[in-house]
């Protein structure tokens, strides 16, 4: 399995609730576990405020306000954890456990239609379902110490159901660092407009943190067409701690922006691949496509001029991860746009990544690092100049199918972009790997992004043996191989002839 969270009881405790999944299909079976660890969550946030109002004596304990205050939800008696826990050997733990769920939900607007209401359903397995209660009961009580425990939980639950399910819902950590890593949102608006599961703003948070900042300082906006997933991110975002704004529903984006106004300090999204069905018929005539209409049969450049109108005029940045098909199209007016993005000085960096870092495919993708202003008085003036890196040869596979970076690697991307954008920056350009190119060069290619056009071939190392002497060795090499394969071909003659086959040499 992925190694991206800091595994260790996560893994042996996610083994378990996967055992008890039984015959259920795993997309519908994540919801199921992700909302018992949610209300887990918000339970033992409330039992530590009870207890703590509780030992002061005053009788606030059941007042309502005193948990709102501080941002913590407000469990009504018959939604508490140990009343679920109480009752998980009944029959009727699925109603119960619904209950709980919509009695929460009144009593905290942010959370109304959040909640996904289905453990009473008849293929749920009733006494799975308890036993899954039990499991997830007795973590707090093994790793009470745990920082973070049911937020490292979740993160973890979250990220194994995409390698089972295909992790529509979830950008790989990976990724996702290497993009916040080299914008750095340290502060400002926060925004994805096709936010899944809120990965991008989870690893935003941690980056605040990591870098001795108060997470106060970012205001998260977020959109996200799918209505489950809508809730999972909203969970997470929860679970984290962060105070999100993800519109008052699940809504497609081109269509129904929920965030119409927003100027973003900083962008960040991972929207799906090449979709021809986005309904581009219906928006032609769109203020967002200041650099050209978007094809009706692929959505890429849409996803890129909407997060450039809605990043701010005077220094925003964004990330956008896309298929590599973006980088050299020309069908459909692709071209075009992207020739007039360049030209407007919009296209900052490009980072080509390697195949296998995403479950749902295993097509190589990239970076389109997008920014408002290359002259920003923070950064070195980069107007005409774009950034190529090519991290194609990056990774380490971590499965049979799924690669990921590692924290070097993606510290040695957005160090690159670093010493490339910021002043002070001691940037030069590497063979094989970097390379800065002005528009003329770029125009020289047609305009074409792919980095590797641009950084050329890494030089490959000298070891000090002469050619000749290689040469001799390696033709030593194949004639040992070529008599092992006499040896092998005269076996395999011999064992079709002991069974009345006889094979002639032509």
């Amino acid at each position: 399995m992925s190694t991206t969270a800091n595994v260790g009881f996560e893994k042996e405790l996610f083994k378990m609730a996967d055992k008890l999944r039984n015959n259920m299909d795993a997309g519908e079976y994540k919801h199921v576990v992700l909302g018992l660890i949610f209300l887990k969550y918000i339970s033992d946030k409330f039992n530590t405020r009870y207890e703590k109002l509780l030992s002061e004596g005053d009788g606030f304990e059941e007042d309502k306000d005193e948990y709102t205050m501080d941002n913590i939800f407000w469990v009504p008696q018959d939604s508490r954890w140990q009343v679920l826990r109480d009752n998980a050997k009944s029959p009727e733990i699925g109603k119960i456990v619904d209950t709980a769920l919509l009695h929460i939900e009144k009593e905290n607007a942010t959370l109304k239609g959040v909640l996904d209401k289905r453990y009473a359903k008849p293929d749920l397995d009733k006494t799975k379902l308890g036993e899954l209660i039990d499991l997830i009961s007795d973590i707090s009580a093994k790793y009470h110490d745990e920082k973070d425990l049911m937020g490292r939980v979740y993160e973890y639950f979250l990220n194994e159901f995409a390698d089972i399910t295909g992790g529509e819902f979830y950008t790989p950590t990976s990724v996702v660092k290497t993009i916040v890593e080299m914008i750095e949102p340290y502060n400002g608006r926060v925004y994805d407009p096709a936010c899944g599961s809120g990965g991008m703003f989870i690893q935003s948070g941690k980056f605040i943190e990591d870098h001795s900042q108060t997470i106060d300082n970012i205001s998260i906006y977020g959109q996200e067409s799918n209505p489950t997933t809508w809730r999972l991110c909203k969970m997470n975002l929860a679970i984290r701690g962060l105070d999100g704004n993800l519109g008052t529903h699940h809504a497609d984006t081109f269509h129904d922006d929920q965030h119409k106004n927003l100027n973003a300090d900083f962008a960040m999204a991972n929207p799906p691949f090449n979709i021809s069905d986005w309904g581009g018929d219906r928006l032609k005539e769109d203020s967002r496509w200041k650099w050209g209409i978007p094809p009706v049969g692929n959505a890429n450049y849409a996803w890129l001029s909407h997060i450039l109108t809605h990043l701010g005029s005077r220094a925003g940045i964004g990330g956008v991860v896309l298929a590599n098909g973006s980088l050299s199209s020309n069908t459909s007016n692709e071209g075009n746009i992207r020739r007039a993005m360049i030209e407007d000085d919009k296209v900052d960096a490009i980072v080509a990544l390697p195949d296998k870092l995403f479950y749902s495919t295993g097509i190589p993708v990239c970076l389109w690092i997008l920014t408002q202003n290359k002259g920003h008085e923070k950064h070195i003036n980069r107007k005409g100049e774009t950034l190529f890196i090519d991290a194609r040869n990056l990774g380490t596979m971590v499965t049979r199918k799924h690669r990921e970076l590692s924290p070097e690697e993606i510290q040695s991307i957005a160090d690159t972009y670093h010493a490339y954008r910021n002043i002070g920056g001691a940037y030069e350009d590497i063979k094989g790997f970097c390379k800065k190119a002005d528009l003329n060069e770029i125009k020289s290619h047609d305009y074409v992004l792919t980095p590797g056009i641009y950084v050329g071939i890494q030089d490959e190392e000298d070891d000090g043996i002469p050619f000749e002497e290689k040469m001799t060795t390696l033709a030593n090499e194949l004639k040992e191989q070529f008599k092992k394969s006499n040896i092998l071909e005269t076996q395999i003659k011999a064992n079709l002839e002991s069974l009345g086959f006889k094979v002639d040499d032509e």
